[in-house]
């Protein structure tokens, strides 16, 4: 970072931390220069889990709970290996402090209800719900993979919400920091975890991992991934997704450059719904799978969302932990 702009942000730091805000583990050493902040800056300068406080309800009694935001599925069986699992290991993490649940897609909302007569609130819901039962601080947990479109409405929505609660955190996504200025790499840290599900391969054996892709610049974490995985010596896994860049007509030829003939497709989304069970895997001649095969290879499928991974559901864990840490300071 250039010295102007480090000291742009230094000095933004310094002014939150002299109104009283708090922050993850990102820090930047005070630049004492400064004496004002606007509040577009203070709001631009926020990195890793965001905090706001009310001073309205500075008297208000401390209730704690955690909001875990989902896009949803309308896939039953992954939807309990998954978002489930992943609530319910919240929950074990921290038993004294309630996990309540938000849908951000009203469409999967409304087939869910049709489908199984089960009610699922949307955030505003979940929210009023939250404050009708008298919690005052509320940690938002995102289920999301990375920082593109649907976290930033997750965050849009919790920010929506400041002046209804005494504190509210929001959590970052499974990978935000890539270890730059000093923080994790979080990215490796997703790698490593989703180690243990990456078949053995041989020598002429591949691993697609698909992700969902997004017109948001957050797009751009797909190549750091690819980065990483060669940082860690994974040279045979790929990754590319289905409405973004790097997509699977920009891997094949990278395939066959390799020398692979045999490839896994793997989704690396939070659950094995519609995108997992059809785009990749299914039986229509332009699913991925079926592309694959016409071009000549033999193609594997591994059908299992993120959150069945036990070191995945740890990751959203210690989110949920940061953020329910962060409330607390």
């Amino acid at each position: 970072m250039k010295k102007g702009v480090r000291r742009m942000v230094v000095a933004s730091m310094a002014a939150l931390c002299a109104l009283g805000a708090s922050f993850s583990t990102s820090a930047y050493e005070l630049n004492p220069e400064v004496k004002d902040v606007t509040p577009a800056l203070r709001e631009a300068s926020t990195v890793g889990v965001w905090t706001s406080e009310n001073p309205a309800m500075k008297n208000a009694p401390n209730k704690d709970a955690i909001l875990v935001m989902t896009f949803g599925t309308t896939f039953k069986d992954t939807r309990a290996k998954t978002i489930d699992a992943v609530e319910k290991a919240i929950h074990e993490a921290n038993p004294g402090v309630p996990v309540y649940e938000a849908y951000t897609s009203h469409i999967i909302i409304d087939r869910v209800k049709a489908k199984e007569g089960i009610q699922k609130l949307t955030p505003e819901e979940a929210f009023a719900k939250l404050k009708a039962d008298g919690y005052t601080r509320v940690a938002v947990v995102s289920l999301d993979v990375i920082p593109g479109m649907e976290y930033s409405y997750d965050s849009i929505i919790t920010k929506m919400q400041a002046n209804n609660f005494k504190k509210l955190s929001l959590a970052m996504p499974l990978m935000y920091f890539q270890g730059t200025e000093g923080e994790p790499d979080q990215i490796v840290e997703f790698l490593n975890a989703l180690k243990s599900q990456i078949p053995k391969m041989g020598p002429h054996e591949a691993t697609l991992i698909m992700a969902h892709g997004t017109p948001h610049p957050g797009n751009a974490y797909y190549s750091v991934i690819q980065d990483r995985l060669q940082q860690l010596g994974m040279n045979d896994v790929f990754v590319y997704s289905v409405e973004g860049r790097p997509n699977l007509e920009d891997v094949i030829p990278k395939l066959k450059a390799g020398g692979y003939t045999t490839v896994t497709l793997m989704p690396i989304m939070m659950v094995a719904g519609d995108h997992a069970n059809n785009d990749m895997a299914g039986s229509d001649p332009d699913s991925h799978k079926s592309i694959l095969e016409k071009d000549g290879f033999t193609v594997k499928t591994y059908i299992h969302g993120l959150g069945e991974n036990k070191n995945v559901r740890q990751i959203y864990v210690n989110r949920a932990e940061e953020a329910l840490s962060a409330l607390q300071k």
